[in-house]
C-alpha cells in the first residue's frame, strides 16, 4: 500500500510541478512541452529524485493512448474551413513529405554515424513526421496569428502524417531483424490499408457520434467522457483492423467538432483539459524514460542530425510537396521552419527497442535529442518567424475572450469580452450607444466588470479605461460583429496605425474598379490625381500630358510603371484582378502587387474563399524614376 501511495504523490507532484512551469515558460518564450520533459529528465535516475524507470510497455502504452488523446482535441478544434485551404498540401507533406524526408535524412545519418543503412533510414523514419502535440500546443498557444493557408497546412500534416511514418518504422523494423521481409508492392498495400481503413473508420465513426450527441442528455460532464471513450473505442478498433488508429480518431474528431449542437461546447471544454493532462503525463514519462548521460554522449550526432534535418531535409521535402499548390516562398520558408518533432518520434523510438533491433538505443538517444533542440530552436523562435517570413496577421479584431451558451440542442448565444484599451471609441460612452457606430441592431450587454467588480449597467452608466464588457450575440451574426465591436474598444489610433503598416491605409470592397482606386491624398511620394482614370487615356504619355492639364503649376513625382499599369486593368474590378493573380486559396494577408511600390492586401474573406475587403498598400521598395 506504501508502494502504491508513493506512486500517486510522486505522480502527482511531478504533474503539479510540470504546469506551474508554464509560468515561466510564457516569461522565457520557452515552449511548455520542454519543461514537461525537464520535469521528467530532472526526475529521472540521473535526476533529483533518481527514479529508475524502464518500463518501455508502459511508456509506450501511455505514449499512445495520449497522442490519441491529443489527436481527438486537435480534430474537434479544426475547423472544415481549414480543409478547403489546406487540405491538398497538407496531404502531400504527409505523404510525400514524410518520404523524401526519410530518405535523405537517412543517407545522410548512416553515412555521418558510420551504421548500416538500414538503421540510419529507420532513425530518419522515426523523426520523419511532424508531432501533433507539439504543432497544436506551440501553434494554437505561441501567441501569434498565423495566415489561414500556413496555420492549416501545418495543423492538417501533422494530424495526417503519422500513418506514413508509422508504416516507414515498421517496415524499417522488419528490414533491421529480417532484410528479406518485405518489398514494394508489400509496402504499398499496407499503406493503403493504413490509410483507407483509417479513412473509412474515422468518417464514419465521427458521423455516427455527431448524430448521436443531439439524442443523449447527460450531465456537462458526462459528453466528453462519452466522445473521449469512443475515440479510444474508434482507435482501438482501427489498429486491430489494420488501420492508422491516429489517422481514423483525428478524423473523427474534426466530423464531430464541425456539428454545432449544445454537447460540443461541452465536449471542447472538458477535452481541452483532458488534451493539456495528456500532454504532460506523455513528456513527463518520457522524460523519466532517458539518461541523460546517454544524450550528453551522442549529442554532437543529435545536433548535426537536427541542423541537417531544419536546413537540407524538410527544405527539400516542403518544397517538392508545395510547389504544385501557389505557396509563396516565405510560406514555403517558414513551414520548412516549423517542421517541429516532439512527442511522436520519442514514442515511435521506443518501437525498435521493444523489438530488439541493434543499435536501437543508439537511435533513441539520438531521436531524444534532436526532439529537444526542435522545440527549443523551432517552438520558441515561432513568433519570430512568423514576422520575418511575413505569414502572421493582425489579432485586434479579435474579442479578449467568448463562450457559448446553448439555450435549445441547436440554439446558442455567444458571449464576448472585450476590454476597453487607452485611447479607444468606447470610453465615456454608454455600452449600448456603441451600436450605431459598428452598425449591430441585436447588441446585448451580458455584464460589465470593473476593477474586478460587477457592475450594475445604468443610462447614466459610461465605459472607462479597463473595463471589460460581456456582450451577448445570437450565433448568426456573432462571428461578423465580434470584430466590428473590437475595433471600437481598441485603441484607435493604435490599431488604425497597425492596420495601415499591415492592411494600407485605406479598406475597399472588392466590387471597386481599378480606374476608381483613391490614390490621391495617400501618403506618398507619388500622389496621383484621380481625375484622369476616367478618360479614354491609351498610354503612359498621354496620361502625363492629362496630369499636367489638370495641375499645370506642381512640379509632380509621377511613377510611370503605375501609370501605365493602371490604364491596362482600369476597367476590372479589384476582385477580378487579385483572382487572376492568385496562385493559391486567398486567405487574409495575401498580396497582389500592383507594381513595386502598391499592392492589394486581402482585408477579410467570408467562408467560401471569396473576398468581403481588401487594403490600399503603399511601400516602395526603391524610388522609381521620375520626372
Amino acid at each position: 500500500m506504501d508502494t502504491l501511495n508513493i506512486i500517486y504523490l510522486v505522480g502527482s507532484l511531478l504533474i503539479f510541478a510540470s504546469i506551474m512551469t508554464s509560468t515561466i515558460s510564457a516569461r522565457l518564450g520557452v515552449p511548455l512541452l520542454l519543461f514537461f520533459l525537464g520535469v521528467g529528465m530532472l526526475a529521472g535516475n540521473e535526476g533529483i529524485l533518481g527514479i529508475n524507470f524502464e518500463n518501455y510497455e508502459l511508456a509506450n502504452f501511455l505514449g499512445q493512448a495520449a497522442l490519441a488523446c491529443i489527436l481527438l482535441d486537435g480534430g474537434l478544434r479544426t475547423a472544415l474551413q481549414s480543409f478547403r485551404v489546406g487540405l491538398k498540401p497538407a496531404i502531400v507533406l504527409a505523404s510525400w513529405g514524410v518520404v523524401a524526408t526519410v530518405m535523405t535524412l537517412g543517407l545522410f545519418a548512416s553515412w555521418l554515424i558510420g551504421v548500416d543503412w538500414r538503421l540510419g533510414v529507420l532513425m530518419a523514419a522515426i523523426v520523419g513526421s511532424t508531432d501533433a502535440a507539439a504543432v497544436f500546443s506551440l501553434l494554437r498557444n505561441g501567441g501569434v496569428k498565423l495566415n489561414d493557408r500556413v496555420q492549416a497546412t501545418l495543423e492538417i500534416e501533422s494530424g495526417a502524417n503519422d500513418p506514413m511514418a508509422i508504416l516507414l518504422v515498421t517496415v524499417m523494423i522488419a528490414l533491421n531483424l529480417n532484410p528479406d521481409s518485405h518489398n514494394m508492392t508489400s509496402i504499398l498495400s499496407t499503406l493503403m490499408q493504413q490509410i483507407g481503413v483509417g479513412l473509412v473508420i474515422g468518417l464514419l465513426a465521427g458521423f455516427a457520434l455527431s448524430r448521436l450527441l443531439p439524442k443523449v442528455h447527460l450531465a456537462e460532464g458526462m459528453y466528453a467522457i462519452l466522445i473521449l471513450s469512443a475515440g479510444l473505442a474508434v482507435f482501438g478498433a482501427t489498429n486491430l483492423l489494420g488501420g492508422s488508429g491516429f489517422l481514423a480518431i483525428y478524423l473523427a474528431g474534426v466530423v464531430i467538432g464541425n456539428t454545432k449542437v449544445r454537447a460540443t461546447e461541452h465536449v471542447l471544454r472538458v477535452m481541452d483539459s483532458f488534451a493539456w493532462l495528456s500532454q504532460a503525463v506523455l513528456f513527463v514519462v518520457l522524460g523519466l524514460l532517458v539518461t541523460p548521460s546517454h544524450l550528453w554522449e551522442v549529442w554532437h550526432y543529435s545536433l548535426i542530425i537536427f541542423l541537417f534535418l531544419l536546413f537540407v531535409s524538410r527544405p527539400l521535402a516542403v518544397a517538392s510537396s508545395l510547389s504544385l499548390f501557389g505557396f509563396r516562398a516565405k510560406e514555403v520558408g517558414f513551414i520548412s521552419w516549423v517542421g517541429l518533432r516532439g512527442a511522436v518520434p520519442i514514442t515511435l523510438a521506443i518501437l525498435p527497442i521493444m523489438s530488439g533491433v541493434a543499435g536501437a538505443d543508439l537511435a533513441f538517444n539520438i531521436v531524444f535529442g534532436v526532439v529537444i533542440l526542435s522545440l527549443l530552436l523551432q517552438g520558441a523562435t515561432i513568433p519570430f518567424m512568423s514576422r520575418a517570413f511575413k505569414v502572421w496577421v493582425p489579432t485586434d479584431t479579435e474579442p479578449k475572450a467568448e463562450h457559448e451558451i446553448w439555450v435549445g440542442d441547436r440554439a446558442n448565444i455567444t458571449l464576448y469580452e472585450f476590454e476597453v484599451k487607452a485611447g479607444a471609441f468606447a470610453i465615456g460612452r454608454h455600452p449600448m450607444n456603441i451600436s450605431n457606430q459598428v452598425n449591430v441592431e441585436k447588441l446585448m450587454v451580458f455584464a460589465l466588470v470593473r476593477n474586478k467588480r460587477l457592475v450594475q449597467v445604468q443610462t447614466d452608466t459610461t465605459l472607462q479605461v479597463g473595463d471589460l464588457v460581456w456582450y451577448a450575440l445570437p450565433d448568426d451574426f456573432a462571428q461578423e460583429y465580434a470584430g466590428k465591436i473590437a475595433n471600437v474598444f481598441n485603441n484607435t489610433a493604435t490599431k488604425y496605425q497597425k492596420d495601415s503598416e499591415f492592411y494600407g491605409e485605406l479598406l475597399l470592397s472588392p466590387h471597386v474598379r481599378i480606374g476608381d482606386l483613391p490614390f490621391q491624398g495617400l501618403s506618398n511620394p507619388f500622389a496621383l490625381p484621380t481625375q484622369f482614370m476616367s478618360k479614354q487615356i491609351p498610354t503612359v504619355a498621354s496620361a502625363l500630358d492629362t496630369l499636367k492639364v489638370f495641375q499645370p503649376n506642381k512640379q509632380m513625382a509621377i511613377d510611370k510603371d503605375l501609370l501605365a499599369t493602371l490604364i491596362d486593368i482600369k476597367h476590372q474590378t479589384i476582385a477580378e484582378f487579385m483572382n487572376e493573380h492568385f496562385t493559391a486559396e486567398p486567405v487574409r494577408g495575401d498580396r497582389v502587387h500592383l507594381n513595386e511600390n502598391w499592392s492589394l492586401v486581402v482585408r477579410d474573406i467570408d467562408s467560401q474563399g471569396r473576398l468581403r475587403g481588401v487594403g490600399l498598400k503603399y511601400d516602395a521598395k526603391k524610388k522609381s524614376d521620375t520626372k
